[in-house]
């Protein structure tokens, strides 16, 4: 079980599904009746963690939550994929973080005698509308290189493991204004399908007022609000004063968190730019030192320091008193 780096998806994803109201209306839209009827939605629990791989963490987000299915112990395991194409080896990956965790159930659990269920699903919400592959098996077995005669001889010796798919890309957005969702939710879907690279957002909101509107009567309206404005004014281009003009018509709290969210982005810009600030000064200041050292510099190696953050120029000046060559310093 890892813990998650942050980025402007899964933080939206994360802020708005954690809460089981929310997460529970995507289930039951997504899940089959068979299973949905059979869930204790008044149970469902989030668990802690997360089980996507540390090099994956840019492209999917995921969350476990625990609850009962016919009164026996279930997870179902959410996860949401933030890329526009989708992954061809997904059902290999979702066997291993089921395997995560139910290591992870055996170590809390030491006692345990069986494996609880964990009902597996992938949301794809690709924000150009591009669908999940037909190419991409839903199904671990598809993966499996053997010539049908094989297959059948191996039968039951294959692994077997179907992930059930909500392909949201398929949908239209009027159909998912008719999804059975929290608003908070429904919000969250079509965000991430309309907002990114987006110039024109302050128009395109204007059609899902109503929804954006029902986030003032939520537990943590202010804060629903500025993951809102956060997200949108990460990876969408719309101007601030576009996007105020939307969220004036949405009450005091929505007013606040424009103001509120703009003085988060300006300081984190002069952050960045103070931290772009510092590295260009050690680079500057490493490169001296090298050239005192061992001569000229290559310009290759000087695009290389001078591109590297501070905290990695830090190690390499480190090292210039006892590095005996320019390889020796990069090892």
């Amino acid at each position: 079980m890892t813990e998650q780096r942050s980025n402007p998806h899964d933080a939206y994803f994360r802020k708005v599904m954690s809460r089981p109201t929310n997460a529970a209306s995507e289930l039951r839209a997504a899940l089959p009746e068979a299973i949905s009827t059979r869930l204790d939605w008044t149970a469902l629990q989030l668990q802690p963690g997360s089980f996507v791989h540390s090099d994956l963490r840019n492209r999917f987000s995921d969350l476990l939550f625990r609850t009962r299915l016919d009164g026996n112990p279930v997870y179902v395991y959410l996860l949401m994929e933030h890329q526009s194409s989708s992954d061809r080896f997904m059902a290999f990956r979702m066997l291993e973080y089921m395997v995560a965790i139910w290591r992870q159930h055996l170590i809390d659990n030491e006692k345990s005698k069986t494996l609880p269920v964990i009902i597996p699903l992938v949301v794809h919400n690709a924000a150009d509308g591009i669908r999940w592959s037909p190419a991409h098996p839903t199904e671990l077995a598809d993966l499996l290189d053997v010539d049908p005669a094989a297959r059948e001889a191996l039968g039951p010796h294959l692994p077997r493991l179907r992930f059930l798919l909500d392909d949201i890309a398929v949908l239209d957005l009027a159909a998912l204004r008719e999804r059975d969702l929290t608003p908070a939710a429904r919000v969250l879907l079509v965000l991430q399908r309309i907002a990114p690279r987006n110039g024109r957002l302050g128009d395109d909101m204007l059609d899902w007022l109503e929804d954006l509107r029902a986030l003032d009567t939520g537990p943590d309206s202010l804060g629903d609000y500025l993951t809102v404005l956060t997200y949108i004014m990460t990876v969408g281009e719309t101007a601030e004063a576009d996007l105020a003009a939307v969220f004036e018509r949405l009450g005091p709290r929505a007013k606040e968190a424009i103001v509120t969210t703009a003085e988060i982005i300006e300081a984190r810009g002069e952050a960045r730019g103070e931290a772009r600030g510092e590295a260009r000064g050690r680079a500057e200041a490493l490169l001296e030192l090298l050239t005192a050292k061992f001569g000229p510099v290559p310009d290759a190696v000087a695009d290389r320091i001078r591109s590297a953050d501070a905290a990695r120029v830090r190690v390499w000046t480190a090292r210039v008193l006892t590095a005996t060559t320019l390889d020796e310093l990069f090892a």
